[in-house]
This record gives structure tokens, sequence and C-alpha cells, in this order.
């Protein structure tokens, strides 16, 4: 036989044996973790003996959030700060088979999220309680099921004890549930940790530790196999044959090299997969995969944050986890399209204020390159509020914590872990105490990523609002002066950071949380180069402010502890060893309406409104932190005649700006020492408003603002035109009100109808007005400065659907969105 013929047949039998090896897995492996979302019976009262067969019980998938659905009123328990939404006691049923043939299988039940205080059974087995919210639970189902007949999975939710939380938080399933089938030696849930303590740009050392669970009643023999990939192609393996005993659980660690690594980085970043398969009696019983990343970084005393030896300015933004006017009911798209709006800020950070966030988060944060501090608290012993986890804490502060790590200690874009937010302990020696607890815990699960908690602040201030000058070290308060913290995280306080070195020569820096300014999307104030401190102090009320609850959006409002967008930004870049910053926030959040109370009912500190649409200060941070060129100009050119009127210009990629009024020049700006954006001041004249930015004396960018007329008509644009048809997949449709002239009508509030053809579904409108009780969840909905939201959702059969936006006087826009 010649060679060449030789080849061929081993690649014949090379061919045959994969398929085989592929045929084995797939007779001897089924879907292991399956989505348990779908057709679920909801009732919303306090006792089941309450309810009717004929209406008291509705259909409905998961993730469902039913606070969102209520209406807005102070007098609900959670008060303005929880958005003015309602809480409640519900509960949620569902029947489900389970093949007789899975009798021999390992089947639970896990819930990556219930608001909160939930209990669950299994044909009235009781299975268990979890108090917190934000954490995910698994329950074993195997021994309760009738295999081959009918099955009830009864879930109580108890958010009628309020408030419990200090912004909104909805209430119900409001994240996924999957239901797991696994052989009896099995990897358990979170069951592996993957590591990287050797990286260099050459090579790579992955350390896999995984464990494994016996269900059987004999004891077994069998071989771990454990794969790693990148992009679907094998890159090495690892094997090791084990002995584990009957009714115990193993950790087996294994260790590989990666040659030529890709590594994880914020602008590049880089994913593998580690795919470990058991093998018993020849064929692969249990296949469990761990995406992950490969990775080295620091924290510097000197050099701030170093990821893969090359410095880093953290610049992130603190995130809550409501998706605006889609509530806490957690969709992966609209997490997604937050966060490339924070990327296309320049965001390279995310802070999961002050709990554990979905699943679907980490996963994205993981795949476009963020900086994440994954947070587990926002109190420990002492309340915050009446009803809050305190009440909780003893019980199940341990299991919480240790529970957030197990599930999230694989992602490659956490990079610091955060015991807590603003607990009242960091004064007491009670909190030093507490703290050294929680890092210990901490420690037991991870020691590759530095802890913090954030503190407000780490020293002693004496006040909100104090500009220190002191060169002697000052006394940091008792959490951050127990030793027990990697990383000093400062909550505002951003006078004291050029002078961390001094206070904490020991102990890197982070700015935790910062800054706290306010605004209203479209809204101006002039003199604009004032600053308001809104409200006067943080425990008095509010007796100031605008008609209509309104902020101006010119940076110049901020809260007593916090400061404007620019004012810490300024502090932060200056000097490496200040690590980077987590501003308050990236956007709007439901409840916590300060300065105001009622009728506000969401945030004004959001650099993105609750409907997605940036204020102004976006491209502040736009025009800093990339290198696209930038030139954005504020205010609109709508005002009255003779009127005195401010002008801001955001620039980069420029040396000078140039504004025109109606063609006629009113000066040549340029940014002065520090200065973030040029000004000019004159007498409003209705027009055209042109600013032109210019490098070496070449155009970079002209922007123009004209006065419009009278609202005539609408203009639609869906964010994508072409979505999936799987039921869950969103298009985020901005409706925008304009004049004859195409210009947009800054001041316009017309209320905007929206219809949706068969084939999707309308899930959400907004606007972004912090003070609008129109529901989320209609038809309709008033524009905010010219501007309103509708989103659609696909249902699951492929085609187009149309969107039409009407109101009345107006001329009517449709757009096509393709489901796929």
């Amino acid at each position: 036989m010649n060679l060449k013929k030789q080849l061929i047949l081993f690649l014949l039998v090379l061919i045959h044996l994969v398929s085989c090896q592929s045929e084995e897995k797939n007779q001897n492996l089924r879907e292991k973790k399956i989505s348990f979302n779908e057709n679920w019976q909801f009732y919303l009262g306090d006792s089941l003996e309450m309810t009717s067969a004929e209406n008291e019980w509705r259909t409905l998938n998961l993730p469902h959030d039913w606070s969102i659905e209520g209406e807005f009123s102070p007098e609900h328990p959670a008060g303005v700060g929880g958005g003015a939404l309602p809480g409640g006691l519900g509960w949620y049923t569902k029947d489900f088979v389970v093949p007789a043939e899975d009798s021999t299988q390992v089947t639970t039940i896990l819930f990556d999220g219930v608001y909160q205080d939930s209990e669950v059974w299994i044909n009235g087995n009781f299975l268990g309680r979890r108090p917190n919210g934000y954490i995910g639970f698994e329950y074993d189902l195997s021994q309760y099921l009738n295999y081959g007949g009918e099955n009830e999975l009864l879930v109580k939710v108890n958010n009628a004890d309020q408030p419990n939380s200090r912004w909104y938080s909805g209430s119900g399933i409001y994240r996924n549930v999957w239901m797991t089938k696994s052989d009896k030696l099995h990897v358990p849930t979170w069951g592996t940790f993957v590591t990287t303590p050797q990286v260099s740009k050459d090579s790579a050392v992955v350390q896999i530790e995984t464990a494994i669970v016996n269900n059987y009643k004999a004891a077994k023999n069998a071989i771990l196999e454990t794969s790693v990939f990148r992009d679907g192609q094998a890159v090495k393996s690892v094997s090791e044959e084990f002995q584990i005993q009957p009714g115990t659980r193993k950790e087996i660690a294994q260790k590989l090299q990666i040659i030529d690594p890709a590594l994880w980085s914020v602008d590049d970043p880089q994913l593998y997969s580690a795919v470990s398969r058991i093998k018993l009696d020849g064929k692969i019983v249990d296949e469990y995969e761990t995406t992950f990343g490969i990775r080295s970084f620091r924290f510097d005393l000197e050099k701030g944050f170093l990821l893969n030896d090359e410095q880093v300015k953290i610049k992130g933004v603190n995130l809550h986890h409501d998706l605006g006017p889609l509530g806490a009911a957690v969709n992966k798209r609209a997490i997604e399209r937050q966060l490339e709006i924070m990327k296309e800020m320049g965001v390279n950070g995310i802070r999961t204020a002050h709990n554990p966030p979905a699943p679907e988060l980490l996963e994205l944060t993981d795949k476009m390159g963020f900086i994440v501090m994954a947070e587990a608290f926002d109190m420990w012993e002492q309340k915050k509020t009446e009803h809050d986890y305190a009440n909780h804490w003893d019980e199940w502060h341990e299991k919480d914590l240790t529970d957030m790590l197990l599930r999230d200690r694989n992602h490659p874009s956490i990079f610091i872990w955060s015991i807590g937010n603003e607990v009242p302990e960091q004064w007491s020696e009670r909190g030093a105490e507490i703290g050294r607890e929680l890092v210990q815990i901490v420690k037991a699960v991870d020691t590759t990523r530095p802890v913090t908690a954030g503190m407000n602040p780490p020293i002693h201030t004496g006040g909100d609002d104090v500009t220190l000058q002191f060169d002697e070290p000052q006394q940091p308060n008792a959490l951050a002066g127990s030793g027990a913290l990697d990383l000093i995280g400062y909550n505002y306080a951003h006078q004291t950071y050029p002078k961390h070195q001094v206070n904490f020569p020991n102990t890197p820096f982070l700015a935790t949380e910062t800054t706290s300014a306010l605004a209203t999307r479209g809204f101006y104030e002039f003199p604009s180069d004032t600053t308001k401190i809104w409200p006067v102090r943080w425990d008095l009320p509010f007796t100031g402010g605008n008609p209509g609850n309104t902020v101006s959006a010119f940076d110049q409002v901020r809260t007593p502890w916090g400061s404007t967008h620019e004012a810490t930004w300024k502090v932060i870049k200056k000097k490496d060893f200040l690590s980077g910053f987590y501003i308050w926030t990236g956007f709007d959040y439901l409840g916590e309406p300060t300065p105001y109370g009622w009728p506000s009912r969401s945030s004004y500190f959001g650099i993105v409104d609750l409907a997605g649409f940036p204020k102004d200060s976006y491209y502040m941070y736009k025009s800093e932190w990339t290198d696209e060129p930038v030139l954005h100009l504020l205010p609109h050119w709508n005002w009255e005649e003779g009127q005195i009127v401010d002008v801001w210009a955001y620039y980069n990629n420029a040396d000078e700006v140039e504004l025109f009024l109606n063609g006629e020049s009113m000066g040549t700006k340029s940014k002065q020492g520090d200065d973030l954006h040029v000004m000019w001041r004159f007498p409003f004249k209705k027009g055209i408003l042109k600013a032109v930015s210019r490098k070496d004396g070449k155009v970079v960018l002209e922007k123009e603002v004209k006065t419009a007329g009278e609202p005539a008509k609408l203009s639609i644009q869906p964010d994508r035109s072409s979505i999936k048809a799987d039921g869950q997949d969103l298009s985020f449709v901005t409706v925008d009100i304009l004049d004859k002239e195409g210009a947009l009508a800054p001041r316009a509030n017309n209320v905007v109808n929206f219809q949706v053809s068969e084939g999707a579904e309308i899930v959400g409108v907004a606007s972004g007005d912090p003070t609008s009780h129109e529901s989320f969840k209609g038809t309709s909905h008033s524009a905010l400065s010219g501007k309103v939201l509708v989103i659609i959702r696909a249902g699951k059969k492929a085609g187009p659907v149309t969107v039409t936006a009407t109101a009345d006087g107006l001329e009517q826009a449709s757009t096509t969105i393709n489901l796929e």
C-alpha cells in the first residue's frame, strides 16, 4: 500500500473514531441545563385559599416582575425611595412531566434570583427558604418527583414587608430558572474553579479545580478529562483517573500550560472554556463547561491598576439591577444594550451596586471587556430600612456570600470583591470585626482577587463638603483601619484622594463610588457656571428646586456629599496611583429620586436616563475617554428672544472650537488648564447655532443646533432592525418629535401611541421623565424633550413586523423589524 493510500485510510479511521465519540456523547448525554421559564401560573395575594379557579391565576413566562405592572403611588409601603410601586405576596406554580427514564438521574431546580424571601415546594414537599432576593440557589428535586407523571412546583414570594430596600427592588421570580439533569456521578452547579497562577505573553499556567459528586450507592472508578477550548478549537487536554466513595464529594486539581495565550483585556476580551468530562465505564456520563479568561493584574501603590503589566485607569460606573421600563425582570438584550451604551461612552468598569447581579450581566462583561467590582451587601447587622437584609444577617450572610463567590469566581471580568457599601458599622470596632470575618470567608473561596468595601469615607473628614489640607496622616474609620481590606474603597470625599498615600501608605486606592451629580435630560438653567448643592444636607428635607421637579442638565448640580462630573474626573486623571473610579451612576434607576420626593419616582443621578437616552455629561466623558472625535453642543436653541444664554461645547482631537450664530462668528474658544469644556454667553437669537472644531487649522467636526418650529411629525428608529425570533429578543425603538423641517422639537411632550403588528409585542414604554406616572406597560407615553421609547419583544415566528407611532396632530411614522 502506497503512502497516499495509507494516509487516506488513516484519515478515514480517525473520522470514524471522532464520529463514534460524538455519537457516544450524544447517546449518553442529554442537555444538562434546561430553561424552565415558560408556562407558569401566577397569583398575587396573601393566601392561596383566597384564590378562585376562574380568574385569579394567570399564565406567564419568567423572568417576571409584578411590581413594574402596578400603579405609581406615594402610599405604597416601599415609598418613593423604592420607586413608589407596590410589593405584596405572590405565588408561582408550574406543572411538568419528568420522563420515567430520568429516574436514574439527579434533577435539580436552579433559581438565579427571586425577590424576595422565597419558599419552594415540590409535590407538597418543602424544599427550602431563601430570604436574600439577589442570590442564586438550587434545590434537588430527585427524591420527590413522580417520574412519568405530573409534578407541581410551587413558589411563594414574600415582598410584602416594606421598605426593605433603598431603591426599587422589583418583586417575583425576576431572574431565569433552570432545570438541570445529571448522572449520579457529576460535576455539581458552580463546581469548578479555574485560575491562572502564572501568566505571561508567552505562556500561561491554567489550574482547574473540579468538584465531583457521587450519588450512587457504590464507589466508582472513573476518569476526569478536562479540555481547554478557544473559539471552538481544542487547545490542550489533561485527564486523571480517580476513585470516589458513595455519597461523597471529591475535589480534583488539574494543571496545564497554554503557549502563546490570548490574553483577556478590556479592549480585546479573549475567552477560553474548560470542558470537564467524566468518563465512567468507557462512556461520557457528565459534561460541565466553564468560561474563563487568561489575564494578570495587580493594584499598585504607585502605578494604580495594571492589567497584563499595562497601566489601565478604571473608568467605571455603578449600575443598579433594574432595566428601566422593564423593571427588574432580567432580559439579556436589555443588559447588553446598557453595556453597549456605556462602552460607547468609554466606560471600562462596572460596579454591581449593591448586590450580586444577574448571571447574564457577568457573561456580557466577560465578553465585552469590563473591570467588574462585584458587591455582596448594602447592609450588615444594622438596618438602613425597617425590613431589610439586616433582619436575616446572622443566619444567612455566610451562606449568601459564599454562594456569590462560588457562582461568580470564574468570571475574568471580576477583579474586585466588595463586602459592603456604606455600612454604619464602618465607624465602630464591631465593623472591623465583621470586616475581618467577611474577608476570611472570601479568602477561603478565592485568593486571586482583592477585597474592598465602599466607605463614606475611609477617613474622618469632619463634614460632607470639606476641602482638606493636611500633610500628616488622618484617622481612618474602624473598617479602613482594620487591616482586613486589600484596597481602600472611597465613596465620595474626592478632595482627600491626592493624600491617599499619606493616610494609607501600605494599601492601594480605589474610588468605589463618586460624583452623585444630578440632571434632567433636556432641561437647562442659566447661568450655567454656578454650582448648586441639592439638597443642602443629606439629612434635611429638600425645600428648593424647580417647578416640575427638574434639574439643570448643565454639569452644575450636585449633592452635598458628591461633586459635579468634571470635578472628580479632574482629580482622578492626574495621578497614576489613583487606580480609577466608579461613578454614581451610569443609568438613572427606579427609586431614590434625590433631591426630590413625590411626584418624582426615579433617580436623577444617571449619565443616561431611564429610557437609555444620554444626558449631556455623557459627551464630556466620551470626549475624555475615547479616541472617537467628539463635538457636542448644548443646550437646545429654543429660547426667548434677547434672553442671555450660555452655550457649552465638549470636544476632543482638536485645538479649538469656533461658534457661529446664523453665520456670524461668536468667537473661538480653547480649553485652558484642566478645563473639560468651553463656554460662550450672549443674547439669544433664533436660527442656527453652529460649532466647528479644528486641529492645526483643519476642520475636525461640525455640529448644528437649530431653533425648532411647532411639532409637526414623528421620526422612528429601531436600535436593531433585525432581531431573533426566540420570544426574548428586543428592539429598542426611539421616536423623535420633529418640526416640519426635521429639527427636533426640544420642548415637545406629546403623548405618542404605539402599535405593533402580529408576531411581536410591546413590553415597555418610557421617556426618561423622573416624574411621569404613566405605566411602563402601556401602549402610549408622553415624550420628554422631544423623545420617547418603545420596546418591542419578538415572538417565535420569523418574518417582518411593523411598528407604528402616532400622535394627535402629528404625521405618523412606521418602521419594519425583521424577526429571524
